[in-house]
């Protein structure tokens, strides 16, 4: 039987990210440790590195959970969840890197807003967006969800520059245009919109959209998902 050269590179870059993301854990375990011995915990070069050391596994997660949805071997676990819930999740992961940067994390949601979906791909997939969001912020961030006809909406803005023109023209759904050269791929927003897509209801499924017309000035993303 030949060999289908293109799959079988896709499973070895697959399991060579697996390796990389175990590394990375036991990276972030030791940073952990080497703060708590020097009592550094609050140290913003030790923060930073958490917050790289995070980026980097969320990347090599991202890959592999692509990697699982174009072979077909990845499934959603969606349960109601109040929408508060996932903010303040999100807002959790981020307040030591917000806070040792001097950005101010805002948080508006209805207390009886519900949502369907999956909590864990959706929280990681809102913190893909909002570590983007707190680098080219300049003081604050609103992080928010709120009831859209048959939609909810997760939305961050933020008081930066917006995003490039050339950027909001991108295709998210085909990879094979983004931009490697640069490093602006687009490769966070474009698994935030497979796993936005995957959420589905009467026909209805999930998508984002990017704009510069922020509450606050700057760049805006909104993820919708049906409910």
């Amino acid at each position: 039987m030949p060999i289908d050269h293109q799959q079988h590179f896709a499973s070895v870059l697959a399991s060579t990210v697996h390796d990389i993301k175990n590394s990375l854990g036991i990276q972030q375990q030791l940073i952990q440790k080497i703060a708590l011995i020097l009592d550094e915990s609050n140290n913003p070069d030790i923060t930073q590195l958490k917050f790289e050391s995070n980026r980097m596994n969320h990347s090599m997660m991202q890959l592999l959970i692509l990697y699982k949805i174009e072979s077909h071997k990845f499934n959603l676990e969606i349960d109601e969840y109040p929408a508060l819930d996932i903010l303040e999740e999100v807002q959790a992961q981020h307040a030591s890197l917000f806070q040792s940067n001097g950005i101010n994390l805002l948080t508006e949601c209805p207390d009886d807003l519900m949502s369907y979906l999956d909590f864990t791909h959706i929280s990681n997939a809102l913190g893909t967006i909002l570590n983007n969001a707190q680098r080219y912020s300049r003081q604050k961030v609103l992080l928010s969800a709120t009831l859209q006809k048959a939609f909810i909406c997760f939305a961050i803005e933020d008081d930066g520059m917006g995003y490039p023109a050339e950027f909001l023209n991108i295709d998210l759904s085909n990879i094979h245009k983004m931009d490697w050269v640069t490093g602006s791929t687009g490769l966070g927003l474009h698994f935030v919109l497979n796993i936005a897509a995957l959420h589905t209801n009467m026909n209805q499924c999930g998508y984002i959209k990017i704009d510069n017309e922020s509450r606050l000035g700057g760049a805006r993303f909104r993820l919708f998902l049906p409910n």
